[in-house]
């Protein structure tokens, strides 16, 4: 497959098996929701009736006092435990390491159809200034953009550091949830490579 390079007569050759991958939506859900998941803490926890503090002594009789109770811990009075207390649990769901490279070359794919995807050479600015990298970023379309390179200097870091809708990673740093929550994904062309080696 020829991708054409922004900016350049020149083509880049890809793998189709990487680049021209059938979307599966379900492969792509379940990989994002784990990578989310992930992330979690887990470490709500609530006080049930057993580790609230609190005598154990009944304080009336069982019969002819109205309600019947055996004392001051159960989940009915203020200060009492918390009926099925939340306990510190990991959300974590495993996903194997074909699944997740199956999602990301099935994202890439689909971003590729859309024309959401573009190769530049290289993405890279003479000086750490937000005006000149909002500039360059807008000729490639609005929106939410991910810059995805492999020599990115101080520059084009700081120059990100403002805008909101841009974000600079490496592929390293590349993951599902960026690429779906993006518009638009620019890549370098030493970045497509090492994708593809990732990939293969």
């Amino acid at each position: 497959m020829q991708l054409n390079i922004i900016d350049s007569k020149k083509q880049v050759e890809v793998s189709d098996v990487i680049f021209g991958r059938e979307f599966c939506g379900d492969l792509v859900h379940q990989v994002v929701t784990s990578y989310r998941n992930a992330g979690r803490a887990g470490t709500k926890a609530q006080k049930s009736r057993s580790d609230v503090t609190g005598t154990t002594k009944k304080f009336k009789k069982q019969k002819g006092g109205g309600a019947r109770h055996g004392d001051y811990r159960a989940p009915i009075f203020v200060g009492g435990g918390v009926t099925f207390a939340a306990r510190p649990r990991s959300f974590e769901q495993k996903i194997n390491r074909k699944m997740y490279r199956g999602a990301i070359s099935a994202i890439l794919s689909e971003l590729l159809r859309q024309d959401r995807l573009k190769i530049v050479e290289s993405f890279d600015l003479e000086a750490p200034k937000t005006k000149l990298l909002a500039a360059k970023v807008e000729q490639m379309g609005t929106g939410r953009t991910l810059v995805v390179t492999e020599a990115g200097t101080d520059s084009l870091f700081l120059a990100a550091r403002n805008l909101h809708n841009v974000a600079i990673v490496d592929v390293a740093g590349m993951s599902p949830v960026d690429l779906v929550g993006c518009d638009h994904v620019i890549m370098c062309l030493d970045s497509v490579k090492k994708v593809e080696e990732w990939l293969a």
